[in-house]
Formats: C-alpha cells, sequence, structure tokens
C-alpha cells in the first residue's frame, strides 16, 4: 500500500480518517480539514495508508505546534493512530520513519503521552521500543516523550502553566477543546454541554482558536482537557455514558 500525504491539491478529495462514517461528527470532520489546510504551506504534514481506515500520523514543528511546551527545533507528533486491524503489519513503523526522515534537521521529536494506555494519547509502549524516552511529566498522567537527534540538544519540558495543572473556574465543568480533531465539536456543544444543562450544572466552554491561547492552557492536551471546579478530570471526550459515570463519581 501507498503512504500519501495531504497537500492542498488532494486534500479536499481524500479522507483524514477519524470520523469519516459517523454523521454526527460531520460539522467536526469539515472543520478539522479546515484546520489542516490552513497549516499545510507552514509545514504541517498529514500522512496516511491508502485505506479506508485509522492508518495515518500527522506533526509538525514545534514553532507551530499547539502542544504547550518548551521545546525549540524539535519535531511534534501530533496526532498517530494505527487501527486494530493494521497493528502488528509494520505500518506504524513505516510512518513513524516518515517522521523522522522529515526530522533530520530537528533536534528531535516529541509527543504527548500517559502514565498508561487512555484514549486520544499515543500509547507510549511503542514509541519506548523505537527509541523515545520520558523527558517530562505534567499532572496528573501526562508524560511528554523525546526522540532525540542531538544528544546534547535542549531537553523539552512542559509549559509552567500546563505543569499546575489548575483551572481558575471553580463553578462547574469547564472544558478547553480545539478542532485537532474531528470529534470534539459534536460532542462538546451538543453532548456535553446539553448534559449538563440538563442536571442543572454550570459548564464554561473555551473553544481554542489560535496557538497563542493553546500555549497558554491549563493542561497538557489542547485537543480536550475538561475540567471539574477547578480540577483536571480527563481528557477523553465525554459521550452520554461517560458523563453519568463521571456525575455519579463526582456526586
Amino acid at each position: 500500500m501507498d503512504i500519501i500525504k495531504l497537500n492542498q491539491n488532494n486534500i479536499d478529495e481524500e479522507h483524514i480518517c477519524c470520523a469519516i462514517s459517523d454523521k454526527k461528527c460531520k460539522e467536526g470532520y469539515i472543520k478539522k480539514k479546515q484546520w489542516i489546510k490552513e497549516r499545510i504551506d507552514s509545514g504541517y504534514v498529514f500522512k496516511k495508508y491508502d485505506v479506508r481506515h485509522k492508518v495515518f500520523i500527522e506533526y509538525c514543528s514545534s514553532e507551530i505546534s499547539w502542544l504547550p511546551v518548551n521545546a525549540p527545533n524539535y519535531m511534534v507528533i501530533n496526532c498517530f493512530w494505527v487501527a486494530g486491524s493494521y497493528g502488528g503489519k509494520g505500518y506504524g513503523k513505516n510512518l513513524l520513519n516518515e517522521c523522522i526522515k522529515d526530522s533530520k534537521d530537528k533536534d528531535g521529536i516529541i509527543l504527548l503521552s500517559s502514565d498508561k494506555k487512555r484514549p486520544y494519547l499515543s500509547d507510549k509502549k511503542f514509541f519506548l521500543s523505537q527509541g523515545f524516552e520520558i523527558c517530562d511529566t505534567a499532572p496528573p498522567y501526562f508524560e511528554l516523550l523525546v526522540y532525540k537527534n542531538n544528544p546534547n540538544s535542549i531537553t523539552p519540558t512542559f509549559n509552567e502553566r500546563t505543569k499546575n495543572n489548575i483551572c481558575e473556574n471553580k463553578d462547574g465543568f469547564t472544558v478547553y477543546y480545539s478542532n485537532q480533531c474531528p470529534y470534539t465539536e459534536y460532542y462538546t456543544n451538543v453532548v456535553l454541554k446539553e448534559l449538563a444543562q440538563k442536571e442543572g450544572m454550570p459548564i464554561e466552554i473555551i473553544k481554542i482558536n489560535t496557538r497563542e491561547e493553546a500555549m497558554n492552557i491549563p493542561t497538557a492536551c489542547s485537543i480536550y482537557s475538561l475540567f471539574y471546579k477547578g480540577e483536571f478530570i480527563t481528557n477523553d471526550i465525554i459521550n452520554e455514558n461517560k458523563f453519568y459515570k463521571l456525575i455519579e463519581k463526582i456526586r
């Protein structure tokens, strides 16, 4: 199978893997595509295998990344996904090698992971096996992984506010989200908002629209992060079932 790199000439025709068949998330899918289109000319890379499934990698230089870290001259893997049926066939390693080849002029590569396998975060087990190391942590479970081309380069770190992991709003829910993922638009502005209002719980929705905003959020995950009364709850996108489990735990 071929690896396809999205560009301004083919992005309208090519799918971007996630939520391609989920009609509820059509708006988010369109906005995710637009988010990529606006950044391709600045060096944002989306590469995928020529299959109608989730077998892809997204990466860009730290200078345009929305990951809140201090990492000058690094490449940042924004999203990496190899669907289960395609696992164990070398596709993930091949996609990672594409990023490594494109990072020869960088001091290295970084990505956001966690203490154990969690939804919407890269599984560190694979990356540790490929030469990555944990270089920093942020509460409650985030880990920053690095692959260094230059062993003498600055070791990347999370931003100070990210390490504090405290949201100023102490009243009900606060959710930060962006269009880096096609699922966030629907599950934030329809599902989470309506469920919180139904339960009479205050909710503040903060959409991240710029890199500057992303670099100043109180969480390591600028794709989606949920707080309750100022404390971080999860980066897992909340559906109805997860919401009521969370409410039961809170109460």
